[in-house]
């Protein structure tokens, strides 16, 4: 089995609504590791592992030492699942990825599309980082699930990069493609229902249940080589709903990439 090295981004610089997410690593281990549940995912596989690595969190002053801490992590035959952050990091995280591998896909879970050109006249927003990774061609695929907040610039967006989006309104998840290419997951914890996971910055109700969301993991037939989870935000979090089911992610996003 490849390594998997954890890198925790402390970041929330580009949040645009409220700031937060850059706690949320602390949080997530906290909840996976304070006794509550096991180390098992739900098909069996042990995260306790030495062949996991926990690089521990980063505090980030300059937005593109994202990109130069992921580099370092990421030798030879090493897998990477990066705890955010708000989601403008996904952005240096692709760019370091796209040095390692010719072709990558994204499977994008969100109630956002993260397309905007620019946001606030920030073109490294949180909201842009999927037209950063396009219009530099750092994915040959971007498939994105959970959608329910496109307006006409970002379907604009869309369609100029050859988007495939799975909306919220229409949803059918026998219809999400296979991948043929390395592909990396990005989790933003608001493509949940706002009732599953209420610590999100951006509430947007409608969203995927967490059963939803497990089922589109677990059934992932493709090598996955990175993934992260991000846009959690503990100040807006009750009772630990949010770090607990960001946790349960977690450990089934590792079990897929072992």
């Amino acid at each position: 089995m490849n390594e998997i090295i954890i890198q925790g981004i402390k970041f929330d610089e580009k949040s645009s609504y409220q700031k937060g997410a850059k706690h949320a690593p602390k949080k997530i281990r906290e909840a996976l590791y304070c006794g509550s549940g096991n180390m098992f995912t739900e098909n069996l596989i042990s995260i306790e592992n030495s062949k996991i690595i926990d690089r521990g969190d980063f505090e980030i002053s300059e937005y593109f030492d994202i990109e130069k801490i992921t580099n370092t992590h990421l030798r030879s035959d090493v897998k990477i699942l990066t705890l955010g952050g708000d989601h403008s990091i996904t952005f240096p995280v692709i760019k370091a990825f796209s040095r390692k591998y010719s072709s990558i896909d994204i499977l994008h879970i969100d109630a956002h599309s993260d397309l905007y050109d620019h946001y606030d006249g920030d073109q490294y927003s949180h909201a842009s980082p999927f037209a950063r990774i396009m219009e530099g061609g750092f994915a040959s695929k971007l498939v994105q699930v959970g959608i329910r907040t496109l307006n006409p610039h970002q379907l604009k967006q869309a369609e100029k990069y050859n988007v495939e989006i799975h909306q919220m309104k229409n949803l059918d998840l026998s219809t999400i493609p296979k991948f043929k290419n390395p592909l990396y997951i990005s989790l933003d914890m608001d493509s949940f229902d706002p009732a599953f996971a209420p610590g999100v910055s951006h509430h947007e109700p409608g969203g995927l249940t967490s059963r939803q969301v497990i089922h589109l993991i677990q059934n992932i037939d493709a090598k996955i080589i990175g993934a992260d989870i991000v846009e959690y935000n503990p100040e807006r979090d009750f009772k630990n709903m949010t770090a607990f089911l960001a946790a349960k992610m977690m450990k089934e996003i590792l079990g897929k990439m072992m």
